[in-house]
């Protein structure tokens, strides 16, 4: 009995004296296994191009995709952008950021041409913050001149919005013109007014381009 239980622990010292022999072969193999893994792309320093200077060369702009906005032009303080489509020639828009006189952006007008639609020569969207007072509605002013009243159409989730259908005359007052203002009232506080301007300054060349199609 006591050779049987001498034998068996001996033969299980073995066992385990062979496992522990086993282990780092085991975790080599495991690790040169999972060192011959596919790493991502975020794991390596992959360099950037630089020129004769060390300057870092920018890389060539992608083509847009179809459904995608781009800016196709600037012209003074107007942007050209277009929606790139599967066939034909790309739609474009004249587009202004308008900021307070604190530099927030507070409103934003896109400009198109209108060829063959009557009295309006082309169409403005401009859209104010949710929070302005609809019922003051908005007011627009070339160079100091007389002021017209537009209402607004609806609201969204960017902002609400009036649609203005602009005539020969007012795409000549736009040509000649410096700056336009435009005020409207915030809903918080109704008794006061927020004035933004909008830079005429490349209307023309801007109005020409986007004509051209």
């Amino acid at each position: 009995m006591t050779f049987l239980n001498t034998s068996l622990s001996h033969a299980l010292s073995a066992a385990a004296l062979a496992c522990l022999l086993a282990q780092p072969t085991l975790a080599q193999e495991a690790t040169e296994e999972a060192a011959t893994e596919e790493q991502p792309d975020s794991v390596f320093n992959m360099g950037e191009e630089v020129d004769e200077n060390g300057d870092p060369i920018a890389p060539e702009p992608q083509e847009p995709q179809v459904g995608q906005q781009y800016l196709k032009e600037v012209h003074g303080d107007w942007a050209l952008r277009c929606l790139k489509v599967e066939e034909g020639e790309d739609p474009c828009q004249m587009y202004q950021l308008l900021n307070d006189a604190d530099g927030n952006s507070v409103a934003e007008v896109a400009i198109v041409s209108l060829p063959n639609s009557g009295q309006a020569v082309a169409g403005a969207t401009i859209v104010v913050p949710l929070e302005t007072l609809l019922t003051e509605q908005l007011t627009m002013r070339v160079d100091g001149g007389t002021a017209r009243r537009f209402q607004f159409n609806f609201c969204n989730v960017g902002g609400c919005v009036t649609r203005l259908g602009l005539t020969e005359q007012d795409i000549a007052l736009f040509r000649r013109g410096a700056s336009a203002t435009m005020t409207m009232a915030p809903a918080a506080a109704p008794d006061q007014t927020v004035t933004v301007t909008m830079s005429l300054a490349g209307f023309t060349a801007a109005y020409n381009a986007v004509s051209a199609q």
